[in-house]
């Protein structure tokens, strides 16, 4: 392992990196906002089953919807289905869900009308839901992990992305490393609320400044 991913193991990948311990105090506070969640059906918009698997709490069920191909071994009490968070299906869209669930998703939806349709549809889904997305203004992009990167012209983040070791899957191609850097877009607080008009918001902290922003209603 070169001394440059080692570096990023230590900062988001490995499990006593600050990356883990945010997730850790992050499940902590989902839990104590839903105390009755092991008897909760929740829906999650662009989850993993290995997110879940892992993580420290366990719903009643969870059903997972993702643009990917989900493992066919699942447990009974996950389902996923691919599907377009912003576009879901009516055998989804009928269900009856007692929380939706998003984790660093909608600012990867794509422009403000998907993102509108996306909280739209977290709104209709379930009565509570729980919504975090990294804040536009901290510091080092979360993606990337270079700082400012967000506030960058596309072409500098194009070939920043095809050079920085501290990327999780570097590419070298150019257009590939453009797609990638055009499907994330930061969100700042007062989009959140306007998203989210009815929900509280939490910030989660790193060092003081506002790392992520957590959107959440209880019902």
């Amino acid at each position: 392992m070169s001394r440059l991913n080692a570096l990023r193991n230590r900062f988001v990948d490995a499990p006593d990196s600050l990356g883990a311990k945010a997730r850790a105090r992050r499940w902590s506070w989902f839990a104590e906002c839903f105390p009755d969640l092991d008897r909760m059906n929740v829906i999650d918009l662009g989850g993993t089953a290995g997110a879940w698997l892992r993580a420290p709490v366990k719903p009643a069920h969870v059903h997972i919807v993702n643009l990917e191909k989900p493992p066919s071994d699942l447990p009974s009490w996950l389902r996923a289905d691919v599907a377009d968070a912003c576009d879901l299906p009516a055998s989804i869209r009928s269900g009856t869900y007692d929380l939706v669930f998003s984790n660093a998703v909608i600012e990867h939806v794509g422009g403000h009308q998907r993102r509108q349709i996306f909280a739209d549809t977290v709104n209709a889904l379930a009565d509570r839901h729980w919504v975090q997305t990294p804040y536009r203004y901290f510091p080092v992009e979360p993606h990337f992990l270079f700082p400012g990167f967000q506030f960058l012209p596309l072409t500098a983040r194009t070939e920043i992305l095809r050079r920085w070791p501290l990327i999780h899957t570097p590419t070298s191609d150019r257009e590939a490393a453009r797609r990638i850097v055009m499907d994330v877009e930061l969100l700042s607080v007062t989009e959140m609320r306007h998203y989210f008009p009815g929900s509280r918001i939490r910030f989660e902290r790193l060092a003081g400044l506002v790392k992520s922003v957590i959107a959440y209603k209880r019902a």
